[in-house]
């Protein structure tokens, strides 16, 4: 019998091939726009997409190889189908595991890879007695003085949750077992973590907030050598990227804070790329000032309001305190500056959060923002330049009004 003859297997499916699970962006619409790009969506609000699997395989006419004679070496169609499925589970598979390790979104919004840390020798007396509750800050880059302070006081990280690895079933955290990897660790985090945070905050916790679920594990030493294997779930704010080395203080309990994701008037958010960063002096180049916040728990009540309700509101409320932050109603124009602000989605609603920043910058010729220095209250430089005002001959086509562009979309 030749292996044309051979019978066939019965039909193998298709791997399924990966969807396009992001978020809708929270950009904005343009509205009036006079010729002028649109920056992007809603930074710290989109999902990079993921990628799909192989498509477009070549038929088995097209998969005959040719021997180095110049004869056509002829495969069988079972052979060639069963070749081909191999290859799909390959890249798909490879795919799957690019996005796992290089930290993409997961479904519950939350970050897939940072922050989790270990804690230094000398730190682990404080972090070994921290219960649920407690507070916990630092001073040293590598978070050896470690120390526990009031709740009230500034601080960098708030425990949910402490969990004993000890009491794992099996020997993967016994004695002598080996120091888990930051992988193992990552699913530590998404399987105790989370829950720990949606626990404490009564379900109300705000995945597009201003505080990112954490962990703190021991050292490589304390694991060891004293057989450490106490976990710490917490919460702690975090910056537009998302860096678990540099947390942002915070003062209060979680429990007692508003979760909205805003900062304080005359604060700058550096620019890196074209998008914005963490606060930085707005002396040094940044992307957006920040010129008031909005509560829109004042003006709605009950369930989430609609988008456009919201922007109308905002928009409103944004153009009027601008005018009071800048000290009068056409610095935005002639610093050709513009107004941005974003939405709270029902997510975010449901669990409590109901502030949004009003903010200014100048969007960049292709996407994101212009680098800006010094403040806007005074004198400025756009990408080095002196703004230069518009003309009022009535030959100029006046500029959006404010808000009309989108906020930029927030690398992870």
């Amino acid at each position: 019998m030749t292996s044309d003859d051979a019978p066939t297997p019965p039909p193998v499916p298709e791997p399924p091939r990966d969807g396009d699970p992001s978020r809708p962006a929270a950009g904005r619409p343009a509205r009036g726009s006079t010729g002028r790009r649109s920056p992007g969506a809603a930074f710290g609000r989109s999902k990079p997409r993921s990628g799909r699997g192989p498509q477009g395989a070549s038929s088995p006419a097209e998969g005959a190889a040719t021997a180095s004679s110049g004869s056509k070496l002829r495969l069988s169609a079972p052979k060639l189908r069963w070749g081909l499925l191999a290859v799909a589970v390959g890249a798909v598979t490879a795919a799957m595991v690019t996005l796992f390790v290089t930290g993409f979104d997961n479904d519950s919004g939350l970050e897939a890879h940072n922050p989790s840390v270990a804690v230094p020798a000398g730190a682990e007396k404080t972090f070994g007695t921290a219960t649920r509750g407690d507070c916990l800050s630092w001073t040293a880059p590598d978070r050896s003085d470690l120390v526990e302070v009031d709740c009230a006081d500034k601080h960098l990280f708030e425990v949910t949750a402490d969990i004993d690895l000890s009491r794992y079933p099996g020997k993967e955290f016994g004695p002598g077992s080996r120091f888990p990897d930051s992988l193992r660790f990552t699913e530590l985090k998404e399987e105790h973590c989370v829950t720990a945070a949606q626990q404490y905050l009564g379900g109300k916790f705000d995945p597009r907030g201003r505080f990112v679920v954490g962990l703190m594990y021991p050292s490589p030493e304390g694991w060891a050598k004293t057989g450490d294997r106490k976990l710490r779930c917490g919460l702690q704010a975090a910056g537009l990227t998302g860096a678990a080395s540099a947390p942002l203080p915070t003062s209060g309990s979680v429990l007692d804070n508003d979760q909205s994701k805003v900062f304080a008037p005359g604060m700058c958010l550096g620019i890196n790329q074209n998008l914005p960063t963490d606060p930085v002096d707005c002396t040094q180049p940044h992307a957006v000032e920040i010129v008031a916040t909005v509560d829109l728990g004042a003006r709605f009540q009950g369930p989430p309001p609609p988008k456009e309700e919201q922007d109308k509101f905002v928009e409103g409320e944004c153009a009027r305190l601008s005018t009071e932050y800048l000290g009068g109603p056409d610095v935005l124009r002639n610093k050709t500056l513009t107004l941005f602000f974003d939405f709270i989605d029902a997510r975010s609603w449901l669990a409590g959060s109901r502030k949004l920043d009003c903010m200014v910058g100048k969007g960049a010729d292709r996407e994101g923002f212009a680098p800006i220095t010094g403040s806007a209250k005074g004198e400025i430089l756009i990408n080095g330049q002196a703004p230069v005002p518009p003309p009022s001959d009535g030959r100029y086509t006046p500029p959006p009004l404010p808000g009309a562009a989108p906020l930029p979309a927030q690398p992870r």
